[in-house]
This record gives C-alpha cells, structure tokens and sequence, in this order.
C-alpha cells in the first residue's frame, strides 16, 4: 500500500525565509521543527513548517 505524503516548507523562525522543502504524511496531525542552517542568518535556527 502507497503512503500519501505532501509537501511542506520550512521556514526560518527568526527572519522568516523558507529555506528547505521536505514531505510528511498527509493525515499528520503534528507540525513540523526542525534545527537548520538559514544562509540569511548565518546560524543553525529552528525551522517549522508552513504550507506550499
């Protein structure tokens, strides 16, 4: 059986760009955090996810 996932932007909490792409189960009831690297800020900041 096929798993549907969509696909979701990460975006900078400080400067608030969206730097990354990545998937996540369609019927995931949590959000996305993530420690990245923004090349804005120079800085690994936690990155949560916003819609496409």
């Amino acid at each position: 059986m096929k798993i549907k996932e969509r696909f979701v932007y990460l975006e900078c909490t400080t400067c608030g760009n969206r730097n990354y792409t990545t998937h996540k189960r369609l019927k995931a009831a949590y959000k996305l955090e993530k420690s990245k690297y923004c090349r804005f800020c120079r800085k690994h900041l936690p990155h949560k996810e916003k819609k496409l």
